[in-house]
This record gives C-alpha cells, structure tokens and sequence, in this order.
C-alpha cells in the first residue's frame, strides 16, 4: 500500500527500525517484527545511514518486509555524498522491487566533503530525482525544534515547505511537547502546505538516553528531565523506564486529539516500549 493513500484513510501508526548489523542485531530486529506484527502498523520504516553496506542491508530488509506481505516497509534513502545516477539505480531498484514509498532525506555532510562525488545538496534534490524515476509515495523529514542546521526556524519551515510542495507527507524528529507539532502545523499552513505531518515518538527511559536525544536536536524539556529524575530518586532505572513510556503514552494521545494524522514510533529495534504505548492507547 502507498503510504499516502493509507493517511488519506485515517491516522496510522507506524515503527521505525534500523538494519542489523551482526547475526546477534539480526535476531533481536527479527523478535521485534514478531512481536510488533499483531499490532498491524500501517507501514513500518527502515532507516540508512550512508554508504554501499547500509543501503544494502536497507534494501535487504525493506524488500523482505514488502515480500512477506504482512507489513508496508518504506525505505529511507539519503541523498548528500552520492551521485546522481546511483541514486537512480538505488531508486530504479525499489521500484522493480515493488516497493512504492521512500523516504527521502538529505543525510550528514560527510566530513571530508570536499572529496565527496555528489549531485546532491539537500533532500529536495532527491525527491525530484524519485519523481522522475517512478510512482512512489515520498516522505520527508521534519524538525518540531527547528533543523541543526538551519539557521532560524523561520527559514527551517520555508525549506520544509518547498520540501512538502512536491513529496506526500512528512514524518517528524521525536519531540515532547504536543504545541512543538500543532506550531509546525500551523506555520506551514500559513506557508500554503497542508501535506500530512507524522509526529514521531521516542519515550525517554533511562537518564543517559536526556543528553543523547540533545545532541540529536531533540531537548528534553526540563519539566518532564524533572519529572524523570524525582522518578529515579523514588524507584531507580524501572520507575524512570515507567515514567517516560507514561509521558509518551500522554503525548501520543494528545497529538491524536489533536487531529495528528498518525503516530510514529521509533523503537531501536525493540518491541516492549512501544508495546506498552500501543496497548495504553488503543488496546485498554
């Protein structure tokens, strides 16, 4: 199924994923996926890092998913560092796979760029390369707080704007404040947009993961970082664990009241987090 036929029919959930890298990483991915099946996600997302192997195991992986006819994949794509002509073999590829929905995203600067072949700058490049190789349905990523690298958000959701004008839907980076994505909404309205706008999902379950969501461009706001601590103070690592699925569990359910028109999860390869958000929402 395209993923923009499946929001024109009602909000989705869906689970993000990312491909093994070891025999061990490959056992735990393959658990997650039994386990997550049942739930019937309206498509789950495979992510890429970068470079021949990782678009290998992405595609690998995306294709197994779409051939097993359980689940919708979608393939996340990056663009920046590579040339034209392979990323139309990457996306020629998908296609003759059957796979119709792709993600596309612009990816890191390499940190030697200068001896990095590419036709690309950002991810709007890649979306128009996908609509000329084939029907896919496109995502594009979006940034609640604003893109690392965009230097005002103002100018962040001109360039998302530009993005949505010719992808299908756009999926967000995790957040925590249900405003963060009504605010997107709103401004890319006044922009003239009014693709459909995934939030994605990340429940904070352990003190360590505040400081890397941080660096990922994703603060934890200092009420729910307060809320996680006096957690840990009470009942340690389980009661934090239980706290943060609660605040994502509240999230989720205020974005949908909000006329979100899905959910995104990202679940690093495991299923039980995300689980017990899914049955707090739509199973009690």
């Amino acid at each position: 199924m395209r993923i923009d036929t499946l929001l024109a029919a009602g909000p989705t959930r869906s689970f993000e994923f990312f491909p093994p890298k070891s025999d061990d990483e490959a056992r735990v991915l393959d658990a997650t996926l039994a386990d997550l099946a049942p739930l019937a996600p309206s498509f789950v997302s495979v992510t890429y890092r970068g470079g021949a192997e990782s678009r290998q195991r992405t595609f690998d992986l995306v294709t197994r998913i779409e051939h097993d006819g359980v689940m919708t994949a979608m393939a996340h794509l990056i663009c920046v560092g590579h040339t034209r002509r392979a990323m139309a073999d990457v996306l020629t590829g998908y296609a003759a796979a059957g796979v119709t929905n792709v993600m596309a995203l612009g990816g890191d600067v390499p940190d030697d760029a200068a001896l990095v072949a590419s036709d690309f700058a950002h991810a709007i490049d890649l979306v128009e390369l996908a609509r000329e190789i084939g029907d896919f349905a496109i995502g594009v990523a979006a940034h609640p707080q604003g893109h690392p690298r965009s230097p005002s958000r103002a100018t962040d959701r001109y360039y998302l704007a530009e993005k949505l004008a010719r992808a299908d839907f756009a999926v967000t980076q995790f957040f925590f404040r249900a405003d963060e994505w009504s605010v997107l909404v709103d401004e890319l309205t006044d922009l003239g947009v009014a693709r459909p706008v995934l939030p994605g999902i990340m429940p904070v379950t352990t003190l360590s993961a505040i400081e890397r969501m941080a660096a990922m461009g994703a603060a934890v706001p200092d009420e729910l970082v307060a809320r996680l601590v006096a957690a840990n103070e009470a009942g340690g690592a389980a009661a934090v664990r239980a706290a943060g699925i609660e605040a994502a569990t509240a999230l989720s359910a205020e974005l949908l009241a909000r006329g979100a028109p899905g959910l995104h999860f990202y679940t690093l390869n495991r299923s039980t987090a995300t689980r017990e958000i899914h049955r707090a929402l739509f199973e009690a």
